[in-house]
């Protein structure tokens, strides 16, 4: 085996997303001389970015007051129009908007590309001096003989697929450092492993999720309305089914990004999430403001809908959890920018802190007692309770609800409970208590197909290198998935990654096409026996998102 070579720095950072660069801005913005480097396993920075997005700037206005002046993306369309509709098959009833809590608005709020203020912001942290790796998956925790993390391990490159080293074999890289800061998105490869290692889930409840289907359209200057944002619930996912609901935000340069969110603790395992978005598109409403526009993007992504209650134990010997590696998210806002970034700003601010002290690999508390004094902790409390109601009560009678406790706790009358999550795979009910559902065929102008719609992810991994997608027990995905569930890998992945071969012929088997992979996680999470493991390819796979 070779032996790898090693660096050393104060901090290093998994993940270029929106909580790793403001880590990384606010460490070099404390001491210029701190040694700071991110690794990113996209491309570029921003290429493994998904989001709706709109983003609440209150953590970019702590993090750089002066960004609107800066030539950041995100400045160029502001929110001017907020819209609530629930959709029936063919009509649809707009929600008056005194109706939501003040705090649910969205004034001040900005809609753009996320991946593209990333961008932004990766520049900013280079000026500074931060060192960005992108193509350098994290794919191994390193420990200290004390038990703390010491830092991680890049993965190695140039592995064949059946383990054998080819031609262009380089080892990965360790790098050590006196804090880690683990930023990896909702369903962290390490973060799991870290979970895992120090039991941060013993006190919270289980994490869940949402799968977001997203695309980019550039639409008919006519029916654009620059800085309107429109969200819906409702059709077509039915509520003894699971949960749904679609985003339609209107950008720049006449483009629109959309998309539909299905949470993962859906019931009915023949519930085809990507095939909900496609006709959910088709809906009068919405199919008005795309007819004659051309699609231009696609992409998936998991997100951490547990909220208050699921945050885990944010800090361990050596290392913490920051952004969606912890779930920050504000489900009925449906943003986690501006805490992802605020909780990436105070885990550095714990961080540099210590070091300045002359401490290191010890458990960064400063960053635990900043969270349960700021305004994230405060507003992740008021909305705890909202997705707990509609996942117990349902769309309608569940959004009721919901809608009521916010307006309590927005009045200051916090309700005295705190309601329970159940993981995501153990809701998934056997096919044969549902009837499977039809959706109509795809007509290649509103709606598409499957593998077409990969393709606008510009999704690639090389091809001779080891299957980045795990079976604990490849006689599961027949013996259990596709007898007793009737395979739904087939269907909740987004990118057609499972496919069930040889049913017809009464020899199934499972073939996984791991070059689809865009990185979702959904199969590791929805997987009802927990059989699937996502762990990092080879640097640089993966989708390659432009202005998502």
């Amino acid at each position: 085996m070779s032996e790898r070579e090693s660096m050393p720095y104060d901090v290093v950072i998994v993940g270029g997303g929106p909580a790793g660069l403001a880590a990384a801005i606010r460490l070099k913005q404390v001491n210029a001389d701190f040694s700071v480097c991110i690794l990113e396993k996209g491309s570029e920075i921003g290429a493994h970015i998904l989001s709706g997005a709109v983003v609440d700037p209150k953590a970019l206005d702590e993090l750089i007051p002066d960004w609107r002046d800066q030539g950041c993306p995100l400045a160029e369309v502001p929110v001017t129009e907020n819209r609530h509709w629930v959709l029936g098959a063919k009509r649809k009833f707009e929600v008056p908007h005194f109706i939501a809590p003040p705090f649910m608005n969205n004034k001040g709020t900005y809609t753009g590309s996320l991946g593209n203020l990333c961008r932004w912001l990766a520049g900013k942290a280079e000026e500074l001096g931060v060192e960005i790796f992108p193509g350098f998956p994290a794919s191994e925790v390193l420990y200290n003989a004390d038990g703390s993390v010491k830092g991680v391990a890049t993965q190695d490159m140039g592995v064949a697929r059946d383990g054998s080293h080819k031609g262009d074999y380089q080892p990965g890289m360790e790098l050590h450092a006196k804090y880690t800061l683990f930023a990896e998105g909702a369903r962290g490869h390490l973060t799991k492993q870290v979970k895992a290692h120090y039991d941060l889930d013993a006190d919270c409840q289980p994490q869940v999720y949402g799968i977001g289907i997203k695309e980019l359209w550039d639409i008919d200057p006519a029916n654009h309305v620059q800085g309107q944002v429109i969200h819906t619930q409702g059709w077509p996912v039915k509520d003894e089914d699971g949960f749904g609901g679609g985003f339609l935000y209107h950008q720049a340069n006449n483009q629109v990004a959309l998309g539909y969110v299905v949470w993962l603790g859906y019931k009915n395992p023949h519930l085809y999430p990507f095939e909900a978005f496609q006709q959910w598109k088709t809906h009068p409403a919405i199919a008005a403001i795309l007819k004659g526009g051309r699609r231009v993007s696609y992409g998936a992504r998991a997100i951490c809908d547990g909220g208050f209650q699921s945050i885990p134990q944010l800090a361990f010997p050596g290392g913490a959890l920051i952004g969606c590696a912890a779930g920050f998210l504000n489900v009925p806002r449906i943003k986690g920018t501006h805490t992802s970034m605020k909780s990436g700003m105070m885990a550095a601010e714990a961080a540099a802190d210590a070091i300045s002290r002359q401490r290191g690999n010890d458990v960064l508390s400063g960053y635990v007692e900043a969270y349960e004094a700021s305004w994230v902790y405060k507003e992740l409390r008021m909305v705890r309770n909202f997705e707990p109601l509609v996942s117990k009560f349902g769309g309608t009678i569940g959004t009721l609800l919901a809608g009521a406790n916010l307006w309590l706790e927005s009045l200051g009358i916090r309700l005295p409970f705190t309601m329970k999550h159940h993981r995501d795979c153990e809701k998934t009910q056997r096919a044969d208590l549902y009837a499977p559902i039809t959706y109509p065929k795809p007509d290649g102008v509103i709606s598409f197909d499957r593998l077409s719609s990969v393709a606008l992810s510009f999704t690639n991994h090389e091809e001779d290198q080891p299957c980045h997608l795990r079976l604990k027990d490849p006689a599961v995905p027949v013996e259990v998935n596709l007898k007793l569930y009737a395979g739904p890998e087939a269907r909740y992945c987004p990118a057609g990654v499972y496919e069930f071969l040889g049913v017809e012929d009464g020899n199934p088997r499972l073939q996984i096409n791991a070059q689809n992979c865009v990185h979702c996680k959904t199969c590791d999470i929805k997987d009802m026996t927990q059989n699937i493991t996502w762990v990092t390819p080879e640097g640089g796979g993966g989708p390659n998102y432009p202005n998502m």
